[in-house]
C-alpha cells in the first residue's frame, strides 16, 4: 500500500507541560512523528504549549502553535488551518484525550479532519473501562473481576461484592492519577471519592487486587493490512501493584518460561488485531508466578513511556513507524537502518530501566509506591547480565550511591529491614540488599515483597561476591569478574582499602578495559547504527574515525529542576557541532 496522496496537511498535538507521568518520552515520540511525516512530504502543524521541548523547535514541524492544549484553542487552530488529518496517539494521554473530545464535539466532522491510524472508537474501547471490560469478555481474554462505578455508594457495594483488597482505577487519567489500593471500607471511601473527582468522565473501575502477580508488558505494532509484530517484551522487577513508570523494568523478560511468553504474545497480538490499532500499542498483563494463569490489566492504544524504553532498547523507532503507518504505509514498506519494519527485533543483550524520584525535593511526601506514578524520570542501562545493568542503572540515577548499598540502612538489623521492604518505596532495592547481607533468606524476602525468587537470587549472588573481592586484593581475575558483574572501581577500591585511581591503573595494567557494542537487531543484517553500550567481553563494534570530534554530555535522568530543557540545548549543541564539520 503506497502512502496517502489525498492528504497534504497533518496536525500533531503535543503533550503540554511536563507533569509526573508524562515527561520527555512524549516529546521524543512527537518529535519522531513530526520528522517522519515531513520525510514523507506532508505539511506538519504542531500544537504544544511547552517551550522546553525539542518538539517545538522550528526544525521539527512546518508550523508550531504555542497555545494551551484545551478544546477551545485546538478547535480554533483547526478551523483556521483546516488540516486534512490528525494523528492522535503521539502526544501521550493529553493528545489522545483531546482528539477524543474533538471527535465527540463534532469539530473533526465540521472541519473534515480525518483521524489517522487508530480510530476514536478503538481508542475508547481501550481507554473506557466499561468498553474495555466488555471487549475482553467478547474475545475471551481473562480480565480481573471488576465493576464500573459513578458514585461512592455504588463503589462500596461493588467492593464488598468483589471482596477486599481492591484497586481503584479512574477512567481517562494519566500515570495512574487518582488510583490506588484499598484494604478496607474506611480506606475505600476516601480513595473512591478522590478518584471520582479526578476522572474527567466521573467513572472509576473497582477491581479485585492481584498484588503479587508478575507484571509483564508487550510493545506491539500493527499496520492496515493486519500484519502485526511484537517489538519487545518487558518484565517488571516489582509485582503488580506498583505503577510500571515507578517499577524497575527489564527487557526482554528474564524469569518467565518460553511457553508463558508465547501465550502472552499471542494474547497481545489478538487484542491489537481485534481493536484494529494502526501503529504502536502497549499491552500489560498480570501473570500468576509459575503458572499459565494471567489477566489483562490494560492497553495503551498510543505510544507510551514503555514505547520510549522499547524503542531505545531495540533500536526500533516505534513513534516514527507509527506515524508512517498512519499515512498508509505498511510495515514491509518502512525502512529501519536497512531492514523492513516488519522484522521482529531480537536482542543479544539485557536492558534495565530504573526510575528517578523527586523525594529529595519533596522530603515530607509519602515515599510509598502504588498504582499512581511518582517518578519524574528514569535511566536505562544495557549490558550482558542482570546484575551488570542493575548496578550501572543505580550509578546512573545520580542519587549519591555507586552500589546496592545505602548508608542509612547499614546499622539496621534483619527484622527492621524485612519490615521496611514490606512497603514498596524508592529505596526498597537498597534495603532488600542490606537484608541479604544481614542474613535474610530468599523466602523471607519473597514473603515480604512478592518479588520472584530468580531476581532475589541475582542480587544475592552480587552481594556474596563482595566478600570474594574483599578477600582477594589485587587479584586480576577476581577484578575481571567483578567488572563483568557491573561493580564500579569506586566500590572495589572501598573493598580493597585503596584509592579509586589505583584500581583503575591496576585494571589498565591487566588489560581489563571496556569494549563498546552496538544496540542493534542481531537477527537481521542492519546498517551501522551509531548507538552503543559498554561491557567487558565480546567484540568492540564502535568504529573510531580520524575526524576531529567533540564530546557532548547530557543531563541524565529528569528530575525537578533539571528536565527536558537540557535535552533541547544538548540537541542544539550536537546540530551545531555537526554543521561545523566535526563528529559529535
Amino acid at each position: 500500500m503506497p502512502k496517502r496522496t489525498d492528504i497534504k496537511k497533518v496536525l500533531v498535538i503535543g503533550s503540554g507541560p511536563i507533569v509526573i507521568g508524562q515527561a520527555a518520552e512524549f516529546d521524543y515520540a512527537g518529535t519522531q512523528a513530526c520528522l517522519a511525516l515531513k520525510e514523507e512530504g506532508y505539511e506538519v502543524v504542531l500544537i504544544n504549549s511547552n517551550p522546553a521541548t525539542i518538539m517545538t523547535d522550528t526544525k521539527m514541524a512546518d508550523k508550531v502553535y504555542m497555545e494551551p492544549l484545551t478544546l477551545e484553542y485546538v478547535a480554533r487552530i483547526i478551523r483556521y488551518e483546516r488540516p486534512d488529518a490528525i494523528v492522535p496517539g503521539l502526544g501521550g494521554q493529553t493528545g489522545l484525550n483531546l482528539c477524543v473530545q474533538l471527535g465527540e464535539k463534532g469539530i473533526l466532522d465540521e472541519c473534515q479532519v480525518e483521524v489517522l491510524g487508530t480510530s476514536i472508537e478503538s481508542i475508547k474501547k481501550a481507554e473506557d473501562r466499561e468498553m474495555f471490560k466488555n471487549m475482553c469478555e467478547e474475545i475471551g481474554e481473562p480480565i480481573i473481576p471488576s465493576d464500573i462505578v459513578h458514585t461512592v455508594e455504588d463503589g462500596l457495594r461493588a467492593a464488598k461484592e468483589i471482596g477486599f483488597p481492591v484497586v481503584l482505577r479512574p477512567a481517562f487519567t494519566l500515570g495512574g492519577t487518582g488510583g490506588g489500593f484499598a484494604d478496607n471500607e474506611e480506606e475505600f471511601l476516601t480513595k473512591c471519592e478522590y478518584a471520582l473527582t479526578l476522572s474527567p468522565v466521573h467513572q472509576v473501575l473497582v477491581e479485585k487486587s492481584v498484588k503479587g502477580y508478575q507484571e509483564i508488558e508487550f510493545e506491539v505494532m500493527r499496520d492496515a493490512t493486519d500484519k502485526a509484530i511484537a517489538i519487545c517484551d518487558m518484565e517488571n522487577f516489582d509485582p503488580v501493584g506498583i505503577h510500571t513508570g515507578d517499577s524497575i523494568v527489564f527487557a526482554p523478560c528474564q524469569t518467565i518460561s518460553d511457553e508463558q511468553r508465547a501465550m502472552l504474545k499471542a494474547s497481545a497480538l489478538k487484542i491489537l488485531k481485534y481493536l484494529k490499532i494502526a501503529g504502536g500499542c502497549n499491552v500489560q498483563f498480570a501473570l500468576k508466578p509459575d503458572t499459565m494463569e494471567y489477566y489483562l490489566i490494560e492497553i495503551n492504544p498510543r505510544v507510551s513511556r514503555s514505547s520510549a524504553l522499547a524503542s531505545k532498547a531495540t533500536a526500533y523507532p516505534i513513534a516514527r513507524v507509527t506515524a508512517k503507518i498512519a499515512v498508509g504505509l505498511t510495515l514491509d514498506e518502512i525502512d529501519i537502518s536497512g531492514i523492513p519494519a516488519s522484522c521482529e527485533p531480537a536482542i543479544d543483550y539485557k536492558v534495565a530501566k530504573v526510575a528517578r524520584f523527586p523525594f529529595d525535593k519533596f522530603t515530607s511526601a509519602s515515599k510509598e509506591l502504588s498504582t499512581q506514578m511518582k517518578a519524574t524520570g528514569e535511566v536505562m542501562s544495557l549490558g550482558q547480565t542482570v546484575e551488570e545493568i542493575m548496578l550501572k542503572a543505580v550509578r546512573g540515577l545520580e542519587i549519591g550511591v555507586d552500589h546496592f548499598e545505602m548508608k542509612k540502612f547499614k546499622d539496621w538489623d534483619k527484622e527492621a529491614l524485612l519490615k521496611e521492604i514490606a512497603t514498596p518505596t524508592d529505596e526498597r532495592l537498597f534495603a532488600l540488599c542490606e537484608a541479604i547481607r544481614k542474613g535474610a533468606t530468599n523466602h523471607e524476602i519473597w514473603e515480604q515483597t512478592k518479588i520472584v525468587e530468580p531476581f532475589i537470587q541475582i542480587l544475592r549472588e552480587t552481594i556474596e561476591y563482595e566478600a570474594v573481592i574483599a578477600a582477594n586484593v589485587k587479584d586480576a581475575e577476581v577484578l575481571r569478574k567483578a567488572k563483568d558483574m557491573g561493580f564500579s572501581d569506586s566500590y572495589v577500591a572501598k573493598l580493597w582499602g585503596m584509592n579509586k585511581l589505583d584500581v583503575f591503573r591496576f585494571r589498565k595494567e591487566n588489560g581489563i578495559l571496556p569494549i563498546y557494542r552496538i544496540v542493534d537487531n542481531i537477527e537481521h543484517q542492519q546498517d551501522y547504527v551509531p548507538y552503543f553500550y559498554s561491557c567487558y567481553h565480546g567484540e568492540n563494534e564502535s568504529i573510531v574515525t580520524d575526524k576531529k570530534k567533540i564530546l557532548v554530555l547530557g543531563s541524565g535522568p529528569i528530575r525537578i529542576g533539571q528536565g527536558v530543557e537540557f535535552d533541547y540545548s544538548t540537541v542544539h549543541a550536537v546540530w551545531a557541532i555537526k554543521e561545523a564539520g566535526y563528529e559529535a
